[in-house]
This record gives C-alpha cells, sequence and structure tokens, in this order.
C-alpha cells in the first residue's frame, strides 16, 4: 500500500514463491530489482498498470510463462479478466533497463522490447537464435508457450497427409542407421564401464567439482573413500545439541566459527565449523577437507589439541571439526584480557616449555611433518592444569588456498581420479613457526601484544634490550615481580636465536627444546623463595 514508493529493491536475497500482484498498487514505483532470488511463476499483469516503472529486473530467479507485452493474448486476456479493461496497462514496452535472463520464460521475445540488449533474454526458454538460449533438456520443464493460431492444429484431410510427408528412407539406409547407431552406443558403454572400473580400483569415491543452475554441467573427482576410516564422523544433530543450538560462540573469523559444547556422557569439545555456502563448494574443497581431517587426527602428543572428530553433512550444508576442549581458554585471554599478571613466572617458563615440546614434536615426530598455520597465542590453549595445548583452528585457510591454486588448473568437465599422495601437500613453514615461536617467548615474558598502536611492533621494542644484560629485565611484565635473571638470559638468547634475519641461522625446535629444557629449573621449590603467587598457584591446583 506504498503509494509514493519509488524503489522497491528485494534483489540478492533467498525469497521464493510468486512475485505478489500486490506489488501493481505502488503506482509510484519506477525502479523494482527482484533479481538473483528464487522466484518462480509468471510476471503478474499487474506490474503492467505501473506507468512510471522504467526499471525492472528479475533476472536469475525461476520465472516461467511468456514475457508480456502491448498486444500479447496472454497479457491482455488476463487484464481484461481482472479488470475489464486495458486501457490503463502499459505492459513493459516503455522501460528504459529491463533484464530477464537466467529463467525460464518461454515464447518469444516482444516485439516492442527488441530494443534492449540480447543478454537481457539470455538463460531463458525461449524461440531466438540470437541470444543464448538454455539447451532442450533444462527447458523440458518449462510450460511451453501457450499457442493461440488454432489453424495450425486443425486436422489435413487424409489426402492431404501425404503430400506434406517426405519421401521415405530405403530399408538398407535404415538399417545402416540402427547398425551404426548400435555400435556406437556399444563403444560408448564399454568406456563409460572402463572408466567405472578404473576409479573402483582405486578405492574412491566420486564427489561433485562444482555446482551449476541446472546442476548437470559439473566435473567429477575420484578421491579415496579410505582415507577417513579411522576417523569419527559425529551427526550435526548431534554437535548441536551438544553446543545448544550453536549458540554458545567461543571465537571467530572471516572463515570459521568456533563453539564450545558437552557431548552427552562425554568431554567438553571445541567444534569449528567453516562459514562457506554450499554453491561454494568444490570437489577440490572437499579434497582438501578430508585430506586436512586425515593429517590432524594423526596429532598426538601431550601439548597438541586432540582432534576427536569431524562433521560433513549436505543438508544443511556442514563442515565441521570436533576438538577435544581445553577449559582454561587461550592464552592471548590470560596475557591480555585476563589476569595474566597472575601468572608467576614459574608457570610461563612452564607453558613456554609445553609449546616448544608441542612444536618439536609437530616438526620432528611426524612424517611428514606439521606446521601451526598462525602460531600466536591465540593457537595456544590451556587445559584447567595450564598445560598448553597447540590447535590449528586457522586451518580452514590453508584448505582455501590449496584449493584455489589447483582448481584453477583443470578444465570445467569430464572426470579425474586423485590419489591423496598426488594431491599437493600441507604448507610446511618450519622457520615460520621457530620465528613466530620467538616472538611468542616475548609476549609470554613480557605480557605485551605482538603489535598495538600505542607501542608498535613488539619484536622492534626488545631488539633494543635483549642482547644487554644491564637492561634486559626492561623486557619483564612489570607486573611480575619475582623471576629468575639466569632463566630470563635463556629465554633472551632463545629469542634472539628464533628471529635471526637469516631463517638458516635459527635453530630448530629440537635444538630450542633441548636448550630451554637444560637450563631453565622449573623445580618448585627454586620459584616458592621468591613469590608468594607461586604458593597460590599450587593452592588453587592442589
Amino acid at each position: 500500500m506504498l503509494k509514493f514508493l519509488q524503489v522497491l529493491d528485494l534483489g540478492m536475497n533467498q525469497l521464493s514463491g510468486h512475485i505478489p500482484p500486490e506489488i501493481g498498487s505502488s503506482t509510484s514505483l519506477v525502479k523494482i530489482n527482484l533479481q538473483s532470488n528464487e522466484l518462480t511463476g509468471g510476471i503478474p499483469p499487474e506490474l503492467g498498470t505501473l506507468r512510471y516503472l522504467q526499471e525492472l529486473w528479475l533476472d536469475r530467479n525461476k520465472l516461467q510463462g511468456t514475457i508480456p507485452a502491448a498486444g500479447s493474448p496472454d497479457f491482455s486476456s488476463e487484464a481484461y479478466r481482472k479488470y475489464g479493461t486495458i486501457t490503463n496497462f502499459t505492459s513493459f514496452c516503455h522501460l528504459k533497463v529491463a533484464n530477464f535472463s537466467h529463467n525460464l520464460f518461454v515464447g518469444s521475445i516482444p516485439k516492442c522490447l527488441e530494443y534492449l540488449p540480447s543478454t537481457s533474454f539470455q538463460g531463458n526458454c525461449l524461440q531466438n537464435k540470437d541470444s543464448k538460449q538454455r539447451p532442450a533438456t533444462q527447458c523440458s520443464g518449462a510450460p511451453p508457450a501457450k499457442s493461440h493460431n488454432r489453424a495450425n492444429t486443425t486436422r489435413l484431410p487424409a489426402g492431404d497427409v501425404s503430400k506434406h510427408q517426405g519421401p521415405s528412407k530405403p530399408a538398407w539406409l535404415l538399417a545402416l542407421e540402427i547398425a551404426t547407431a548400435t555400435m556406437v552406443g556399444f563403444i560408448l558403454l564399454v568406456a563409460i564401464l572402463t572408466a567405472l572400473q578404473k576409479c573402483n580400483s582405486k578405492s574412491s569415491i566420486i564427489i561433485p567439482w562444482r555446482k551449476s543452475a541446472s546442476g548437470k554441467d559439473h566435473m567429477t573427482v575420484c578421491i579415496e573413500s579410505e582415507l577417513l576410516k579411522d576417523v569419527v564422523q559425529y551427526s550435526r544433530q548431534d554437535l548441536e545439541i551438544a553446543c545448544e543450538d550453536f549458540s554458545n560462540i567461543i571465537g571467530s573469523s572471516p572463515d570459521s566459527v568456533v563453539y564450545k559444547g558437552t557431548m552427552k556422557g562425554g568431554p567438553e569439545i571445541a567444534v569449528i565449523s567453516l562459514c562457506i555456502k554450499e554453491e561454494h563448494w568444490t570437489g577440490y574443497l572437499e579434497l582438501y577437507f578430508q585430506r586436512e581431517v586425515a593429517d590432524l587426527a594423526r596429532l598426538n602428543h601431550g601439548n597438541t589439541g586432540k582432534l576427536l572428530g569431524y562433521c560433513r553433512e549436505s543438508t544443511p550444508f556442514t563442515r565441521m571439526l570436533v576438538f577435544e576442549y581445553a577449559s582454561n581458554g587461550t592464552l592471548y585471554e590470560h596475557l591480555h584480557h585476563g589476569e595474566g599478571c597472575q601468572f608467576s613466572w614459574s608457570r610461563r617458563m612452564k607453558i613456554a616449555i609445553g609449546i616448544a615440546r608441542g612444536l618439536e614434536y609437530l616438526h620432528t615426530a611426524l612424517e611428514p611433518p606439521f606446521t601451526i598455520s598462525e602460531l600466536n597465542s591465540s593457537a595456544v590453549y590451556l587445559t584447567e592444569d595450564f598445560s598448553p595445548k597447540l590447535v590449528d583452528f586457522e586451518c580452514w585457510k590453508t584448505i582455501l588456498s590449496r584449493s584455489e591454486r589447483n582448481s584453477g588448473a583443470i578444465g570445467s568437465q569430464g572426470a579425474i581420479c586423485i590419489l591423496p599422495n598426488s594431491l599437493e601437500s600441507r604448507h610446511l613453514d618450519i622457520q615460520g613457526n621457530v620465528y613466530a615461536f620467538g616472538v611468542l617467548l616475548l609476549e609470554i615474558i613480557s605480557g605485551r601484544p605482538p603489535y598495538c598502536k600505542e607501542k608498535g611492533c613488539l619484536v622492534e621494542w626488545a631488539k633494543d634490550y635483549l642482547e644487554l644484560p644491564e637492561v634486559m629485565s626492561y623486557v619483564v611484565d612489570p607486573e611480575l615481580k619475582h623471576f629468575r635473571y639466569e632463566d630470563l638470559k635463556v629465554i633472551c638468547e632463545v629469542v634472539n636465536l628464533c628471529i635471526h634475519p637469516d631463517s638458516s641461522k635459527r635453530l630448530s625446535m629440537k635444538e630450542v627444546c633441548n636448550m630451554l629444557e637444560s637450563k631453565i629449573d622449573l623445580s618448585i621449590s627454586v620459584d616458592f623463595k621468591t613469590s608468594s603467587l607461586a604458593w597460590a598457584e599450587l593452592a588453587l591446583s592442589s
């Protein structure tokens, strides 16, 4: 009932159903945009009453029927039936801009709309050779255009039928055509069966490469069905119940959302859900998702996050990873948003050495090695007793980047078989992890974030103090009243070696671990002599 509404823009939503004829009541409309929805049915004749309408965008829907125009029998009869007159109907012949493309319209392009570019009508089922229309197979479900020419349906007299029929083919030619068609069909059948047998021999499953609007144009990719046979697969329903209808959000990024939950009769869990629409999910994304699940499932160390399983469903589209939850949150939260100053020196050293042990395991004990995509204090989760756990919650980025690099080299049709050992491996940035660990050590002892607007880059600030014993203590968190100077010298030495500009001169995590474990005293008695905070930590943990 908005009589003075001039622009109605509902494009690019997920609206379904028919176009409401009541839109015709908004007589001041100048522009209507309903593009990129899921609208069905025909164009209501009421839109033809909008005498001020200049722009009409109906492309990329599922609209059917004919495109009404002045003089169109469908349009005129419908208008007359409803209103008794068509004098107020201007149809769409006066439009300056219109787009009817990528629907299921049939019939022909109205003559009064032929001034519009051909792209305004492409992707339909129109009887027009100039614009790109859908193939006949995709138009089989579209209602045919109504025929109003009764003369064409008049039956011919029996005597005239033979006059309109072409000459019949010789029997030998018909037999030759049948034999040729049979042979071609047999060859195609053999080729299809051979391809399927080849894929099945590799224990593969077939997944769509990419989806088109019709759902028919796609490429298939064969992958190993045994890849995830030893990994637990959870149902979305179970995870939804555990995470309280996915309302308990504990973290997010542009690529994913992290939920906390509790399995019935089981452990607390952290669920990472990928943020991507199904239409953007490709065969290569599926390949690398499953490869990433298999990679994470092989991690088994006290200082790495434990993957409990995954969720993979189509309705609704779901790709999730399920980790064991670390109840004390992230190291970043404790250092910068919580009570980081309440961490004693001893606890900070234990956390640092725990992280080093986890990285040493990832870099040296696994084959192939494993690296954390973005190693920082937000990737370190703390258990109930403040033991650190390395969790790669940014693994989605590696999945997306690897898929993009590979998908560009593949065509859009056909089928290929890919085995796990032929996939691009997970990006290994071991030296990058070593450098990040040096920054993380600075963050742990200083209580400062790696970068802040007021104080700038942590590494640049700390360089002035790391190599000078007389000012080295300035790096320590000022809220921390007690620390061991001998430990600080070891930490500063390790930091310098980890952040060396020449990556070839940086330590390996095995060497870092040996230095920290051999030179830092983690015995309780040492800390108790100087720090009352250590006594408080012991009381809380007991």
